[in-house]
């Protein structure tokens, strides 16, 4: 008989921590990327958070394709629900709603899994834009509107948050910060440029240093294409002990025209970088920017046999 303690759910940071090479965690693919790929309007400034109002059934099913490929974290579609982003498209009021709808139509999706358990993460993204560091806000304003966030994705009732896509060592911390006085799980992930410093020129070992006094669960790359990512991972994991995470993007951002779709990685060469970025200490490993459920379920499937720490139950 079990015992009560082996009952008891583990908890999204249990989970992250006992995930392995031998047995790593998939998380899903790109979600704005993949709206636009199956025909939802996505302009800015909302970009994929329009499709909370416009397409939910899309967005739900895009969360479903993603669990149903193997993903045992999915993130929910709040990317893009921030206060700056909000404010700009007039629907700062509506904020909290907004942010609890996303998680919910992610939690809904993951309700669907029959076989196992799938945690729903929450994306926190730079407040300005994701590639040119530049325009960041300074301190005081990235705090008040971090802080914002991370009352909303509380009351959202997500997982975990996503903090990601980080360009600057500043905003990495400030939104470490914010997450870690909510009381909220957390993890972090930075996009470098080509010589492996985050993008505003940060060192990445100083952008590491300034999030590890809040606890992450685990800090991450994301949005590099797969080689760069390869080259980079090494050095992150020169940079801290805790779990690393690794997703790449496939395709190339366009500043004047927006994001340029790319057949040139298939999802078994995808799934081949997973592998190399598993032996290279990642435990966690999806996919950004163009990636889709079918590159998820190559590296679902590549990693088979090894995916015991998603598979713990509730």
């Amino acid at each position: 008989m079990a015992t009560n303690a082996q009952k008891r759910p583990a908890d999204v940071g249990q989970v992250i921590r006992n995930a392995t090479g031998a047995n790593p965690l998939v998380l899903d693919g790109a979600t704005g990327t993949e709206l636009t790929r199956r025909g939802v309007p996505t302009p800015l400034p909302l970009w994929s958070a329009g499709a909370i109002d416009s397409h939910p059934d899309v967005l739900r099913g895009t969360h479903r394709d993603y669990i149903e490929a193997g993903a045992r974290i999915i993130v929910a579609n709040t990317f893009r629900t921030n206060v700056r982003t909000l404010r700009a498209a007039g629907l700062l009021a509506r904020g909290s709603e907004l942010n609890r709808r996303a998680v919910a139509l992610a939690r809904a999706a993951a309700a669907e899994a029959a076989s196992h358990r799938v945690w729903v993460a929450a994306s926190v993204a730079p407040v300005e834009d994701c590639y040119r560091p530049e325009p960041a806000p300074p301190d005081s304003e990235l705090r008040d509107e971090h802080a914002q966030m991370m009352d909303w994705l509380r009351d959202a009732g997500a997982d975990l948050i996503w903090i990601e896509t980080m360009n600057t060592a500043r905003e990495a911390r400030i939104a470490a910060a914010a997450a870690h006085g909510a009381r909220l799980p957390f993890v972090v992930n930075w996009v470098l440029n080509q010589k492996g410093a985050v993008l505003s020129g940060d060192p990445l070992e100083g952008a590491v240093r300034a999030v590890e006094p809040f606890d992450p669960l685990a800090l991450g790359l994301n949005c590099i294409p797969p080689a760069g990512l390869t080259r980079q991972l090494s050095g992150l994991r020169a940079c801290t002990r805790r779990p690393l995470i690794a997703y790449a993007h496939i395709g190339n951002p366009e500043p004047i025209m927006g994001w340029s779709f790319s057949e040139s990685v298939t999802p078994d060469e995808y799934a081949a970088h997973a592998r190399t970025w598993v032996n290279l200490g990642a435990t966690v490993v999806g996919g950004c920017c163009g990636t889709t459920p079918e590159h998820i379920a190559a590296v679902s499937a590549a990693l088979g046999g090894r995916d015991g720490a998603g598979d713990i139950r509730a």
